[in-house]
C-alpha cells in the first residue's frame, strides 16, 4: 500500500480490525519511510448487476432510487431508519449474490415487496400501488384482500409450528 504522504511503497500493518457491518476490514498502518500513520478499508470488489427496465433499457443499481422509494412508502410510519438501511443492506447483499449480469427491475420490486411485506403491510400497499399501477379501487381492494388471506394464513402456520413445537418438547421430558 502506497502512504497517501510521502507516496512511498513500502507501509506495515500495524492493527487490522472488522468494520461494524462486518463486510470490511479496517487496517492501520505507517509508513517505513516518513513514520506517519493512515488507515485503509478493505472490502470485497463485487459487481452489482444492472437493471433492465420494462421498456428494456439497461442501467446501473442505483441504490439511492431504491431508497427514495423505500422512504416515500414508509412515510409516517412506524419503521426506524436502521431497518431501512437493514432492507437495502439485504437487497444488495441478494444482488450481488445472484451471480447474474443483469437482472429484471420486476424482479428488484418483488424483492422491496417482500420485505416491505414483512415490516409493514401499509407501506406494502403503498409501494404495491405504484410498482404495479393499481388503476382502480378494485385493484387496491383486491390486494389487500390478498395480503390479509396471507396474513391469516401465515398465523395459522405459526401457531401449528408452535404447537408442533410444544408436543416435541414434552415429548422429550
Amino acid at each position: 500500500m502506497r502512504c497517501p504522504f510521502c507516496q512511498n511503497e513500502d507501509t506495515r500493518v500495524i492493527d487490522s480490525r472488522l468494520t461494524e457491518d462486518r463486510d470490511a476490514v479496517r487496517r492501520r498502518r505507517a509508513c517505513e519511510a516518513c513514520g506517519e500513520r493512515f488507515s485503509t478499508i478493505e472490502e470485497a470488489s463485487l459487481k452489482l448487476p444492472y437493471i433492465v427496465k420494462s421498456n428494456g433499457d439497461r442501467e446501473n443499481y442505483d441504490e439511492s432510487k431504491l431508497s427514495r422509494g423505500l422512504d416515500r412508502a414508509l412515510e409516517k410510519r412506524p419503521v426506524d431508519s436502521q431497518e431501512i438501511e437493514n432492507i437495502l443492506h439485504r437487497i444488495k447483499r441478494n444482488l450481488l449474490t445472484c451471480g447474474e449480469r443483469e437482472v429484471p427491475s420486476l424482479t428488484l420490486g418483488e424483492m422491496v415487496m417482500d420485505e416491505l411485506r414483512e415490516i409493514d403491510q401499509v407501506a406494502y400497499v403503498r409501494f404495491a400501488s405504484v410498482y404495479r399501477s393499481f388503476q382502480d379501487v378494485d385493484a387496491f381492494s383486491n390486494e389487500i384482500k390478498r395480503l390479509q388471506a396471507e396474513t391469516v394464513r401465515g398465523r395459522a402456520e405459526r401457531r401449528v409450528k408452535a404447537q408442533f413445537a410444544a408436543r416435541e418438547s414434552t415429548k422429550k421430558d
